[in-house]
């Protein structure tokens, strides 16, 4: 069944594939189907050219197609690795790490080494050494989620 779907329509079901994957791709982003999509329009370019050649069957492609995908896959994984670190904004997502070197006043007092600060809009859990209300603090550094922010006295 699978030979006889390969012979009717002939190079141009990799083309078709291809195609079909890199829809997909736009409806669907994750910059993972594109890959996958190059490889099976690669397979179908070369199958425009080898298609009367004994040794390009079916099977031949279908290898083919498979290493193509994982090394285009693998080059992709690369390309989009690099790019992630070429941000103007690298704190952009991460609000903690954008207060560290600010400086507040507390509007609860550190007790037990807890307390809040108001930075901007926002009231913020601080964590630091006891300190009255009132009292002038530099964060210094961003908990692990963002939640709590670690301050010194000024």
């Amino acid at each position: 069944m699978i030979a006889s779907i390969v012979a009717e329509l002939g190079p141009w079901n990799w083309m078709l594939l291809g195609f079909v994957l890199l829809t997909l791709e736009i409806f669907a982003p994750g910059v993972f189907l594109l890959w996958i999509g190059i490889a099976a329009l690669i397979v179908g370019s070369a199958s425009l050219l080898l298609w009367d050649v004994a040794l390009w069957s079916w099977q031949v492609q279908v290898l083919v197609f498979l290493v193509l995908a994982l090394v285009s896959a693998y080059v992709g994984k690369k390309i989009v690795r690099d790019r992630e670190g070429l941000s103007d904004q690298p704190l952009l997502n991460q609000r903690g790490a954008q207060m560290i070197g600010r400086t507040a006043t507390l509007t609860e007092p550190i007790k037990e080494g807890r307390g809040r600060i108001k930075l901007g809009d926002t009231m913020w859990r601080v964590s630091g050494p006891d300190l009255p209300a009132g009292a002038q603090v530099r964060v210094t550094a961003a908990g692990d989620t963002d939640l709590e922010l670690r301050v010194e006295p000024v």
